[in-house]
């Protein structure tokens, strides 16, 4: 049930009729969590608090530096130096006293990531290499998790959401990450975000897009969400493909008939 304070505090959610008292509840029972407190997690973080879901779990194993606040807007000047999973967390508390928050100072691994990732209900991606985003895809298949995932440019991202281990009306299995990206580029062809920039802006557009499609799916308001937003882009991929991310096995998927790409121009 809501508390008062509560009921006051997400008024503006209760009269929509697409969340309402019902959907209220169910966000406020809803445990979500967040690979990355940087570029990506920052306003998704902030954002999930301020909407009131129930407990947001924050996996970072980094410290706050000042270069990181241009865009990483979670944190502030006088968190540099502190783990980014304790200055997320007193964000929080700041915002939204009603929210649980808890902290993993560590990195996701194969030794660790079903146990964490099958700790919550939904799973977001903003980490920033691709060792980790295939042993979170593989990891939310087992565990049977919805994974939202989004990447960043210095000016564009992509975003979308996989449940690969659900299949289609017809008996196929929705696609992976390991569907839409078979393979890592090769080594030196993505340039980090220290050696390419970003706008900051844009890391703010693709966590709150990303926010908006954790509520839908909290609220059970919508039907389908292995897709994504604004334009839309065709892969095809006609076979499912193997490997392994740590030591975990690779999920057998199958095509990709559209995913939607955000764009920033």
């Amino acid at each position: 049930m809501l508390t008062d304070d509560e009921i006051a505090r997400y008024r503006r959610h209760l009269v929509l009729k697409e969340i309402g008292g019902e959907g209220q509840q169910r966000l406020k029972a809803s445990r979500v969590l967040v690979i990355g407190a940087g570029g990506l997690g920052s306003p998704l973080i902030l954002y999930l608090a301020a909407a009131g879901i129930g407990q947001i779990g924050v996996i970072d194993d980094d410290r706050v530096s000042l270069d990181n606040l241009q865009r990483q807007i979670v944190h502030e000047t006088e968190s540099v130096g502190r783990p980014k999973t304790r200055s997320a967390a007193a964000a929080v508390w700041r915002l939204n006293p009603h929210v649980d928050v808890k902290l993993y100072t560590t990195r996701l691994v194969a030794e660790n990531a079903l146990s964490i990732v099958g700790a919550f209900d939904i799973v977001a991606d903003g980490s920033d290499n691709f060792g980790t985003r295939y042993l979170l895809n593989d990891a939310c298949y087992f565990a049977k998790r919805p994974l939202v995932a989004a990447a960043l440019g210095p000016f564009d991202g992509q975003l979308t959401t996989f449940r690969a281990f659900e299949t289609d009306e017809d008996g196929t299995p929705r696609p992976s990450y390991r569907c839409l990206f078979p393979a890592p580029p090769p080594d030196g062809t993505v340039p980090a975000c220290s050696e390419a920039g970003i706008l900051g802006a844009v890391a703010g557009v693709l966590g709150c897009s990303r926010r908006w499609r954790w509520s839908r799916n909290c609220s059970e308001s919508a039907k389908d969400w292995s897709g994504g937003c604004c334009s839309t882009t065709r892969f095809r991929h006609g076979s499912p493909r193997s490997g392994t991310a740590g030591t975990l096995p690779t999920p057998s998927t199958g095509k990709i008939r559209s995913i939607r790409i955000c764009r920033i121009t």
